[in-house]
């Protein structure tokens, strides 16, 4: 009997990686240290629990590059896009899901795999032999981080990642908020009014700025220092950037009219996202924060709406763990150094949901690809995970690696030749070019593996 594929990691990636492995007839044991060791920042045992927000973002495949990796993925058949889909919640052009629902479902489908056995409990070493895929993810354990640093011979690469907070609906005042998507963006009502806004005059935002910088923050440990991810800063990062850097950030007013009063315009606003399909909590979109808990309290009941909010969830702050891919890894994501195993997921460098799920996807079929005696090349730099896998194994500065979201300065540049001068029209061509690719490259491999 061929040996198992050892998964290590039960976030999205490792469980995208198993699902991948199983569905092309390959054994696969997925090891997860929770329920018996928690972590800061997850609240169960569930596989793939969604930590930081409830959004795959933007769902356009057409002219977005995440909405083009969630395309790219779905035609692989991957796991993940599929409960996605199957609990989505309406949030105007993005994908955002029931949470809850969505990693139970998740859970509930690799554990009915007759291919997947799942293990629970801490690994610490890194294997000497058999056949390995590492998706712990940003809060890998203490042990398992050592003995990762000690077998690169790198030092660890970490950043701090801040969550968000989450509020009761029935806690909000809906007479001072109103429902509606940025630009009415969505199909139907519901994604039309999937967000909830919050109105702030000058003076208000201006003493929530001033209440945000003098706010008591999360220390960190001596020795340690921060290196945010500028597309995960905690809210008092931004605003001591300047002060109109939030209203021009998470807090800009552009594309909304205000229902109650329609004539009145916004200086500042705050959304908040539905985050179940009960509709029972709300998100603040883009308020991740490091501000100790007393202080969120107070400074977000500073928020029109929210004077008597009641908080199923504060934000904090968890360090966030990497490797230098471009350093360590091969196009295969295998480390150099013990190519019997390779990384998938966040801890490889790519920030978000869709993108640590697809390096997972790739991942699987690469190894089982290998396993089989018939090797895989990954994705052409043309499509969204061939541009990601290219960036982290070597298409990105191993002195000034940082994680980073899929877009479309990562993709080998368009012809704009065909009358192609817009960015619109550019951006449709970066996805029609991709797909075709992509499609091409899922043939090939379906030809290879027959």
């Amino acid at each position: 009997m061929t040996d198992p594929l050892h998964i290590l990691g039960g976030g999205l990636a490792g469980s995208e990686a198993a699902w991948q492995a199983a569905e092309a007839g390959h054994r696969v044991i997925l090891h997860e240290m929770r329920p018996e060791v928690a972590t800061f920042a997850h609240q169960t045992g569930d596989l793939a629990e969604m930590v930081c927000s409830n959004s795959f973002r933007s769902d356009d495949s057409d002219r977005n590059a995440v909405g083009l990796l969630h395309w790219e993925m779905r035609a692989a058949g991957g796991l993940i896009m599929a409960m996605a889909d199957a609990h989505a919640l309406p949030a105007g052009g993005a994908l955002a899901v029931d949470r809850g629902a969505f990693s139970a479902a998740v859970t509930e489908r690799l554990h009915a795999h007759p291919l997947i056995s799942i293990e629970h409990g801490e690994v610490t070493a890194l294997p000497d032999s058999g056949h390995w895929i590492i998706a712990t993810g940003p809060l890998t354990s203490p042990a398992l981080a050592e003995a990762i640093r000690k077998a690169t011979g790198a030092e660890a690469l970490a950043f701090f990642d801040a969550i968000a907070p989450i509020v009761h609906t029935d806690s909000i005042d809906m007479t001072k908020v109103w429902a509606q998507s940025r630009y009415d963006k969505g199909e139907t009502e519901a994604e039309r009014t999937a967000y909830l806004n919050c109105p702030m005059d000058r003076d208000e935002y201006e003493a929530f700025i001033d209440a945000l910088l003098a706010a008591e923050k999360t220390q960190f440990h001596e020795g340690e220092t921060a290196g945010y991810f500028d597309g995960c800063l905690p809210i008092e990062v931004m605003a001591e950037r300047g002060r109109e850097t939030l209203r021009f950030g998470p807090m800009k007013p552009v594309g909304l009219t205000n229902a109650h009063a329609p004539d009145v315009k916004a200086y500042a606003v705050v959304q908040l996202r539905r985050d179940n399909a009960l509709g029972t909590l709300y998100n603040i979109v883009g308020f991740q924060t490091k501000m100790k808990y007393g202080a969120q309290a107070t400074v977000f009941r500073m928020i029109p709406g929210l004077e008597n909010a009641a908080f199923a969830r504060l934000g904090g702050i968890h360090r966030n763990t990497f490797i230098n891919s471009p350093t360590l890894l091969d196009d295969q994501l295998r480390l150099k150094s013990r190519p019997h195993i390779r990384f998938a997921g966040q801890i490889t460098g790519v920030e978000g949901y869709v993108e640590s799920a697809a390096m997972g996807l790739l991942a699987a079929r690469l190894a089982v690809a290998e396993i089989r005696g018939t090797p895989l090349a990954a994705p052409p730099p043309e499509t969204a995970m061939g541009a990601l896998v290219h960036h982290i194994t070597g298409g990105a500065d191993a002195k000034t690696f940082q994680p980073m979201n899929v877009n479309f300065g990562l993709f080998p540049p368009i012809d704009a030749k065909g009358g192609r001068r817009g960015r619109k029209d550019r951006y449709l061509a970066y996805t029609e070019r991709a797909k075709a690719a992509f499609l091409t490259w899922l043939e090939q491999a379906a030809r290879d593996a027959a």
